[in-house]
């Protein structure tokens, strides 16, 4: 078998997040990030009937799909994040005291953390859900409170960052691929990009 065929084509992440922007930069791979053009409050509210996994594949691809217009030659990543439990979904808490009150919840239970994550290729698509389960230690407000305020978790769903202090809040995490709860699933996303032609190591 002859060496896999490498390409000069951009690499687009359909995503402002700086956890995301972290994780793709590990790969050595010349990306450019650009914010999606999507109401994700507005497409939640459509899918009352959805798993949370096809919401947030759904998300993902939205993601995406709004960027591929402008970048129709280019590899286009888009992904999502929810935590699920009990049948709801629980997103970016937004506020301290709604962190706390989604910690409050997950507190000595498990739950999922749901990493989808969707790649457009010039009329391809390749998509990728990573489902993380974690084993919460039960904990009092006041010992969450004081976890939300040294890592200030506020764009993270559920409430927690496991990079920072937010590791102490667990038991146990059973995951195949750590660098998705961070966000963005790298192991599934080389291989892809390697299949799609990208240079990667």
């Amino acid at each position: 078998m002859g060496p896999r065929p490498t390409l000069d084509r951009d690499l687009i992440l359909a995503s402002t997040s700086p956890y995301r922007r972290a994780l793709l930069e590990r790969l050595g791979v010349p990306f450019r990030g650009v914010a999606p053009r999507v109401d994700e409050e507005a497409l939640k509210a459509q899918g009352t009937d959805e798993t949370p996994e096809a919401l947030a594949a759904r998300l993902a691809l939205a993601k995406a799909d709004s960027v591929r217009d402008a970048f129709p030659e280019a590899t286009v990543v888009g992904s999502d994040q929810l935590v699920a439990l009990d049948g709801d979904v629980l997103g970016k808490p937004g506020t301290a005291d709604r962190a706390v009150d989604q910690l409050r919840r997950l507190s000595g239970r498990s739950h999922r953390l749901i990493t989808a994550m969707a790649v457009l290729d010039r009329g391809r698509l390749v998509t990728h859900t990573d489902v993380t389960t974690l084993h919460m230690r039960p904990l009092t407000r006041a010992e969450l409170a004081r976890v939300v305020a040294a890592d200030n978790p506020l764009d993270c769903a559920g409430g927690y960052k496991l990079e920072a202090r937010g590791i102490t809040l667990f038991e146990r995490i059973d995951s195949a691929d750590h660098t998705a709860i961070v966000g963005l699933p790298l192991i599934a996303l080389t291989t892809i990009l390697r299949d799609l032609g990208h240079e990667v190591p």
